[in-house]
């Protein structure tokens, strides 16, 4: 839920015309970045205050009746097939590269999906958002894949080696955050796929040595960072629509508090020699 900040930033780069030549999602971020694709403004913060407080959207009930957190048939066909419809049309006709980063749990290694067709690839998104302990594993074509945070929670480094020089990272804690080690990260609950094991207890080191590189790569200008301005202490599972809120309008002022700096930076990085 605190990824709807990110909901936030990009339905104001939608107003403004902002696009870039390629978009890269993680979980939540994959989530939001669909929509962001496809042109349709504030579809995500809509579905989001409306289902937050359906079991079926996100609850322990539902992992217990179904064995996932968030309810596979409820936010993977419902929402976008019938009760909130994703634009497959201009997904699909987009000339924006888009990449969702899903966890391989036999390597314990991050994979880059491009996805160019939500019909088609609806289980890499639910790959990349099916959080470790309480979601089925998503298997696609024979290899079953969780939560791409897991291996690669912010992928500027895999960006910049597809060849994408200058980002813009959007971050969904604030300035200083550290991630602390988690008392689950050795449990046996993986214990058949000792990679994916491993990945978990290596996540925290990995994520602060991944917010370090992108400090430097911010002082030397070729990133631009967008992080909450302040802490508003929002749950991952929270279901009051006034923190939601609260949270997706945190990201539209931080937006637009940086929007002339955005827009010199695409504006310096579509000048710029290739």
């Amino acid at each position: 839920m605190r990824g709807v900040y990110t909901a936030g930033v990009l339905d104001v780069f939608m107003e403004h015309n902002l696009y870039p030549d390629g978009v890269i999602g993680v979980s939540a971020g994959a989530i939001h970045g669909c929509s962001y694709i496809s042109r349709q403004h504030r579809r995500s913060i809509r579905y989001y205050l409306r289902y937050c407080r359906n079991w079926k959207f996100m609850s322990f009930r539902s992992l217990l009746l179904t064995g996932n957190l968030v309810n596979t048939k409820f936010c993977y066909h419902d929402i976008p097939d019938r009760l909130d419809p994703f634009d497959h049309k201009t997904f699909s006709g987009s000339n924006i590269h888009f990449y969702a980063v899903c966890t391989n749990v036999r390597t314990g290694q991050a994979e880059y999906i491009p996805c160019t067709d939500m019909r088609r690839q609806i289980d890499v998104m639910r790959a990349s958002a099916s959080m470790p302990f309480v979601s089925q594993k998503v298997w696609i074509n024979g290899t079953p894949y969780l939560d791409g945070g897991v291996a690669d929670s912010i992928p500027l480094k895999a960006f910049q080696a597809m060849g994408y020089k200058r980002n813009i990272v959007v971050l969904t804690q604030v300035d200083g955050y550290q991630k602390k080690e988690h008392k689950r990260s050795h449990t046996k609950a993986y214990r058949k796929y000792p990679l994916f094991q491993k990945a978990i207890a290596d996540r925290p080191r990995k994520y602060n040595e991944t917010l370090a590189e992108i400090k430097k790569a911010e002082e030397q200008g070729d990133t631009l960072v967008l992080r909450p301005s302040r802490d508003l202490h929002i749950h991952r599972m929270e279901k009051d629509v006034r923190k939601v809120r609260a949270m997706y309008m945190l990201g539209r002022h931080d937006a637009k508090k940086n929007l002339a700096q955005i827009r010199a930076f695409l504006k310096e990085g579509s000048a710029a020699p290739q």
